[in-house]
């Protein structure tokens, strides 16, 4: 098993809660397509569209520097990735505007993506 699976699977699991609460907070509103104007819902739509936009391109970028980089590198990106996206997804969810989940999570993120890319490139 490669070693950046668990930490996959922890990824699919925290965009599985992020999707729920989407669905949750549409039956609720009745909202079938957009927001309907509801700040809850148009949050918990952002921190599922953010994490859409973000998980997969840096999952991508540690599958394949897993190839060539020690599987300490790979821990390390994983572990940091999986923590980003956890308190960037709870501070989206919680505040409307920059808030330090938002801001580290973000950091997390993009660090790991380039970070991987830099690996890559060694």
């Amino acid at each position: 098993m490669p070693v950046y699976a668990p930490y996959f699977a922890a990824l699919v699991m925290i965009y599985m809660v992020l999707c729920t609460r989407v669905v949750i907070l549409r039956r609720r509103h009745a909202v079938g397509i957009g927001d309907g104007g509801n700040r809850d819902l148009k949050r918990a739509i952002r921190a599922h569209a953010n994490f859409s936009e973000n998980v997969p391109l840096a999952a991508l970028l540690i599958a394949l520097a897993s190839g060539t980089t020690s599987p300490g590198w790979i821990h390390g990106l994983c572990v940091a990735l999986v923590l980003g996206r956890l308190i960037h997804a709870m501070g989206l969810s919680r505040h409307p505007g920059v808030s330090f989940g938002r801001f580290y999570g973000t950091g997390l993120t993009w660090g790991v993506m380039c970070m991987a890319s830099a690996l890559l490139l060694t």
